[in-house]
């Protein structure tokens, strides 16, 4: 990455509170929240957006649209940052089991639908019609579900697109097995030119 970061020694104010919630939160400072404090503001407002949607979702939910859309992005920061996250929820073999192919991993089948759903809006949110909703409320998802699985995907999309295009360093959360970060990785080696 060539842009300039803020030390973590050095920063103030806005910078400063971005950094303290990633060392409240994890014991250090990501390199993506290194460069998004370059325009805190605007971090800022995506994190107060992001806690909204998350706020009115069951974490579960979240955590597996989030996989689903870094995986169709081919965000590496956002696979392996959320990966970790989802220990928390997945022990993690289940956690390895959905990096490899979601769709076989004993998910209910309105978690498939949902994790489909994010998957497309992230390849190409222009071929998305009615009936993709229609098909999230046939798994019963309500109209204020779907809208909250729209958010989760399309807020994931401006932080995982912003980050590739800045190039920003890819961090591994510590903690994560070498076996874990292969299956997460694992679908954008296989979709990778040889």
């Amino acid at each position: 990455m060539i842009l300039k970061t803020t030390p973590e020694s050095k920063a103030t104010g806005a910078v400063a509170e971005i950094y303290d919630d990633d060392i409240t939160s994890l014991g250090y400072v990501t390199p993506q929240t290194k460069a998004m404090a370059i325009a805190p503001e605007a971090f800022q407002a995506w994190d107060a957006m992001l806690g909204a949607i998350r706020g009115s979702m069951d974490l579960r939910r979240y955590e597996l649209v989030t996989l689903a859309a870094a995986r169709a992005i081919g965000s590496t920061h956002c696979l392996l940052a959320h990966g970790a996250k989802s220990l928390k929820l997945f022990p993690e073999d289940e956690v390895a089991a959905l990096a490899r192919d979601y769709r076989t991993a004993g998910l209910t089948p309105a978690e498939v639908a949902m994790m489909e759903y994010a998957e497309k809006l992230s390849r190409d949110a222009t071929a998305m019609t009615d009936a993709d909703s229609l098909a999230l409320r046939g798994h019963g998802f309500t109209d204020r579900e779907i809208v909250d699985i729209t958010l989760a995907a399309a807020a994931r999309n401006f932080l995982s697109r912003a980050v590739l295009a800045l190039a920003v360093d890819v961090d591994v959360p510590p903690g994560l097995s070498p076996e874990l970060q292969a299956a997460l990785l694992a679908p954008l080696t296989a979709r990778s030119p040889e």
